[in-house]
């Protein structure tokens, strides 16, 4: 009974969890951080079923991998649907990944700098997996602007005046896009009558001529929406300083922000315009692929140019968005499944390294005084007072070695990024250029052109990390930081999962090329969306035809 309400439950506990802790006194601090983390810790744990489930199938809602989940059981395309296939699976694991370690290093003092920072995390949470989950595109517009609400608060968190500017141009081009959103889920539903994402893809190929044109508008609109908030170029100015400017530990799960805006194209782009779209099939390949070549170049550029960590870092999250969205053009024009599934699998190896790279930012570059400094300087803003300050679980937790740890840490990440072997960045980056340089489906010229940036932008990160790391571990003046256990484990914890995807690298390109093949299988999805446990336990002679 409880397996077939477990997918609901990566929205349901943080949303409980986010609710609940609104009612405590924000001066307990600790009840909620272990509340948090019990909450993550069991969405990590869920969705770890969920993959399972996903991989496996074993339940009546099941169809070849899609599971569904009725919400005041109306059945689809009329009632509120969620679905669980391979791709959102592993982004709800990916989110569980990243939300541990990000609770962990708030705790060091991060979460003292404004009220309900928990609170704002958890709903943070519940936004990124509804949106993984949904069915509709309404409700992935709910979903949206819970997370985008939630994430201004996270952006703000401590005030100062360059996060507060970075923040207002955060909130304001993000309201723009969430217009834009608005605008073009009502075309499509004025053009089509549903926006049930497994109807769409039934209807698309059928759409009748005069109407496909307002509908390739309307997804156009929609499309762009996207691409703001995955940090596209050139709709990616606000990103850099926005992301610099952010908590570390918030920063840290703005890793996976850009992630929803390209999941959202990948899943859309396939179930409309893959093989199955008619003559819509393809429609927007090349836009794709030049704006995911333009968005890595940008990337790159702004890697060598940057002068701090913190600007580097978010640039680095723009040529992971970059790629992957290239990749996915590549793939919807043509190209088969076997290069999305190089990009999915460099999708979560980057936004790992880059994550680990944001915690390691102000560890970097603190220069005296640690976290009770940081602490100090919102005190009389927040009404802290002494004993609140003594209370930052600081004493005997320094740990020995400090630029040791922190110089290998940062290695690792520059590596990662880089692309150099035998880490996933080398992995993914291989397994997509041998899929370019086997496709035929577009001028070779492309696909070479694409594999030059790939390199390209290794290249460049490399050298724009080496620099950064010469400044800060070969400085002649240097001071030595003292950096909390509470800070540094979790970056130990994200390099250690990193090093999991080199190890099991085999298994889970498995996992990504079956995703790949299930993106590129439409009627699986639609299938799965509109069975019913009833018609799943029919004779398959009985079952009709397909919707």
């Amino acid at each position: 009974m409880i397996g077939e309400h477990l997918i609901i439950a990566p929205i349901l506990i943080p949303f409980v969890t986010g609710a609940l802790m609104l009612l405590y006194d924000d001066r307990r601090r600790a009840a909620k951080f272990w509340l948090s983390i019990v909450s993550a810790a069991a969405q990590l744990l869920i969705a770890v079923q969920l993959v399972i489930r996903a991989k496996t199938g074993g339940d009546v809602s099941d169809w070849e991998g899609i599971s569904f989940y009725l919400l005041g059981d109306w059945a689809a395309p009329y009632g509120i649907v969620l679905v669980l296939d391979r791709l959102a699976a592993m982004m709800l694991v990916l989110t569980g990944l990243l939300a541990i370690p990000s609770l962990v290093y708030a705790h060091a003092g991060w979460n003292r700098q404004g009220p309900h920072y928990y609170s704002l995390f958890q709903f943070l949470l519940m936004g990124l997996n509804g949106a993984f989950l949904t069915g509709d595109l309404f409700n992935l517009f709910v979903f949206f602007e819970i997370l985008l609400a939630a994430s201004y608060g996270l952006l703000l968190h401590g005030s100062g005046q360059l996060r507060v500017r970075a923040g207002m141009h955060y909130i304001a081009i993000n309201l723009a896009a969430s217009l834009l959103f608005l605008i073009g889920v009502s075309l499509i539903y004025g053009v089509t009558g549903t926006l049930n994402m497994a109807h769409l893809a039934n209807l698309i190929a059928a759409m009748p001529g005069e109407n496909r044109p307002l509908l390739h508008a309307a997804v156009a609109v929609l499309a762009v929406a996207f691409l703001v908030k995955a940090g596209s170029w050139p709709l990616s100015f606000w990103l850099p300083t926005a992301y610099m400017a952010a908590a570390a530990p918030v920063g840290a799960m703005f890793a996976i922000m850009t992630k929803v805006g390209i999941y959202a194209i990948v899943r859309l782009s396939m179930l409309l315009f893959g093989d199955t779209g008619g003559a819509s099939a393809g429609f927007g390949a090349g836009i794709l692929i030049i704006l995911g070549m333009a968005t890595v170049l940008f990337g790159l550029l702004g890697v060598l140019s940057s002068q701090g960590l913190g600007r580097m870092a978010a640039h680095s999250v723009l040529i992971s968005s970059g790629t992957v969205l290239g990749i996915t053009g590549f793939a919807l024009a043509g190209g088969g499944p076997g290069m999305l599934a190089g990009a999915l699998y460099y999708l979560v190896a980057s936004t790992l390294a880059t994550s680990a790279l944001f915690l390691l930012i102000e560890p970097m570059s603190r220069e005296d005084g640690g976290i009770a400094a940081m602490l100090a300087l919102t005190a009389d803003a927040y009404g802290l007072d002494g004993a609140d300050l003594d209370e930052v679980p600081d004493a005997g937790l320094a740990i020995p070695a400090t630029m040791t740890v922190l110089g290998i840490c940062f290695a690792l990440c520059v590596l990662m990024l880089a692309g150099l072997p035998p880490l996933p960045g080398f992995i993914g980056k291989i397994a997509m250029v041998q899929a370019l340089m086997a496709q035929t489906a577009l001028p070779a010229g492309l696909a070479w052109s694409f594999i030059a940036l790939l390199i390209l932008s290794g290249f460049a990160t490399l050298i724009g990390m080496a620099r950064i790391g010469i400044q800060t571990f070969w400085s002649g003046d240097l001071v030595l930081p003292r950096v909390l256990a509470l800070e540094i484990a979790p970056v130990i914890a994200l390099l250690a999962v990193l090093a999991m995807t080199t190890v099991k690298a085999e298994a889970m390109l498995r996992y990504t090329a079956g995703t790949a093949q299930a993106l590129h299988d439409t009627a699986a999805y639609a299938f799965g969306v509109f069975a019913t446990p009833r018609a799943a336990d029919r004779a398959p002679d009985d079952q009709g035809d397909d919707p």
